[in-house]
């Protein structure tokens, strides 16, 4: 799949849980077209992770609500829950994941796990907000940009030298008779 736009995504806490914000970068080819950061209070390293993805997700849905989507992070274990394959128990990711997956259909977006370094952008958002709130400020930055960056290509879907498994994921299809959350995702109910 060529995504229309590609989301990289990011979240982190100072403390686990502790002061957390998220960061998201969303790219048309290779323009950055937007780009947000936001503090979330006292908060664990993976639902800033899910809400970065989250945010992504929201913005691309506002610019083109049929588009299809690459999104990008360097948490494994958001990548591998929002692509089926691993189970969603905390309640508060739980959320924050059926959020995510209601944004588009799983055709639509294409879940990439990348080695932080990829990531860098994303998380210079983070930290920008969790500096800007220790300074008393509300953490919060918004951006549209228009410059070009360097060539964007999107990552291949195969086993890398960084990951034991395939970088990137679709979701598990689902039934379109099914309309119980448990059963299009792993909450780890039985």
């Amino acid at each position: 799949m060529t995504p229309d736009y590609v989301i990289e995504a990011d979240g982190g806490s100072r403390g686990n849980p502790g002061p957390a914000s998220y960061g998201t970068v969303v790219r048309e080819g290779d323009r950055v077209v937007a780009e947000a950061a936001g503090y979330l209070g006292i908060a664990t390293n993976n639902v800033a992770e899910y809400t970065g993805l989250l945010r992504g997700l929201e913005i691309v849905a506002e610019l083109d609500p049929n588009a299809t989507v690459q999104a990008r992070l360097d948490s494994k274990l958001v990548v591998e829950q929002m692509s089926g394959r691993w189970k969603i128990k905390h309640p508060d990711m739980r959320d924050l994941a059926i959020r995510a997956r209601d944004a588009f259909t799983p055709q639509q977006v294409e879940y990439c796990w990348v080695p932080r370094e990829q990531n860098k952008l994303a998380d210079a958002l983070v930290n920008e907000s969790l500096d800007a709130v220790q300074r008393g400020a509300d953490g919060d930055v918004r951006g549209e940009h228009q410059h070009v960056l360097g060539r964007l290509t999107p990552q291949p879907c195969r086993p890398g030298a960084h990951a034991p498994i395939s970088r990137c994921r679709q979701p598990r299809p689902t039934s379109p008779a099914s309309s119980s959350t448990a059963s299009r995702w792993h909450t780890g109910e039985a």
